[in-house]
């Protein structure tokens, strides 16, 4: 292992003597970038690892990170450039779906997204967005208050995916047809 390697695997793990973090009776309702629990009940929670292993299998991959807004201090006129989303090769993207507190309008993308995506409610779903992210969190315990069983959540995201070395390719937004 590269001196490089060990570092970047050293800053996945959490500090010595970090306390634990409970899981809430609802969902995360703000600081959604900060350490999550070890848990979610009724899910499994997995390593990048065993997420490959899932990816392979042919599980359905759901990316929940959330969409930059356009800054409102842009000038009139100005073109904006969103930054491209690297993911888990053929995951769907639904983004902002992961907030605690979710609109009606938002509320209805995810169903139709989740439906679309995994339309057999015992498909195994797997969720993610960064490491030290509620928003996957909040979306996985959502999905199973939907019906759906096998949902899996994978809290170190794309971050671990990506210390992993595994693929990656750009995905956007899902839109309805």
């Amino acid at each position: 292992m590269t001196r490089l390697a060990a570092v970047l695997a050293l800053a996945l793990l959490p500090a010595p003597g970090a306390a634990q973090v409970a899981e809430p009776d609802g969902y995360r309702m703000d600081s959604y970038r900060a350490p999550v629990p070890e848990t979610l009940a009724g899910a499994t929670v997995i390593s990048p690892g065993q997420a490959h292993d899932l990816w392979q299998a042919g599980a359905v991959f759901v990316d929940v990170l959330p969409r930059a807004p356009r800054p409102d201090s842009l000038p009139e006129g100005t073109i904006w450039n969103e930054k491209p989303r690297l993911s888990v090769p053929g995951a769907v993207w639904l983004p902002n779906v992961g907030y605690g507190a979710i609109a009606d309008v938002t509320d209805a993308y995810f169903r139709a997204g989740l439906a679309q995506a995994a339309p057999d409610p015992a498909t195994p779903v797997v969720f993610f967005c960064l490491a030290e992210c509620w928003m996957s969190w909040n979306a996985a315990k959502r999905a199973l208050e939907y019906g759906y069983g096998a949902v899996h959540w994978m809290p170190d995201g794309t971050d671990g995916w990506v210390f992993h070395d595994y693929p990656t390719a750009p995905v956007v937004p899902w839109q309805a047809p």
